[in-house]
């Protein structure tokens, strides 16, 4: 069964850092490319960053591009984002997935406020 547990959300003033992190299971971690959503409520999920099978490779929404940083621990089966100078508009569900597994986790939620 595949399963995505995310967490290290919470409340941070703007221009704020946090680290989120993905624990996963159920596929073959080490060939699958990996990915953070997010969404707000009223509207539809929002791809923000994606890493290859490799790490190499990273792709980023322009709305986080600079400031998002994604990674992978291959050994851990985990994947990390972590979010430097956050702004009210990065408030939202974080959510991570694989590629190829339509699956989604409980979310952690983020809130950029002052």
């Amino acid at each position: 069964q595949v399963q995505f547990v995310e967490s290290g959300g919470g409340l941070v003033q703007p221009g704020g850092s946090l680290r989120l992190s993905c624990t996963t299971s159920g596929f073959v971690f080490g060939t699958t490319a990996l990915k953070w959503y997010r969404q707000v409520p009223g509207k539809e999920r929002e791809f923000v960053a994606r890493i290859d099978e490799t790490g190499r490779r990273k792709n980023y929404a322009d709305s986080v591009k600079g400031r998002f940083i994604m990674s992978r621990d291959t050994n851990k089966k985990m994947t990390f984002l972590q979010m430097n100078d956050l702004n009210p508009e990065d408030t939202a569900v974080y959510y991570c997935t694989a590629d190829g597994y339509p699956a989604w986790g409980q979310g952690t939620q983020v809130t950029v406020d002052s």
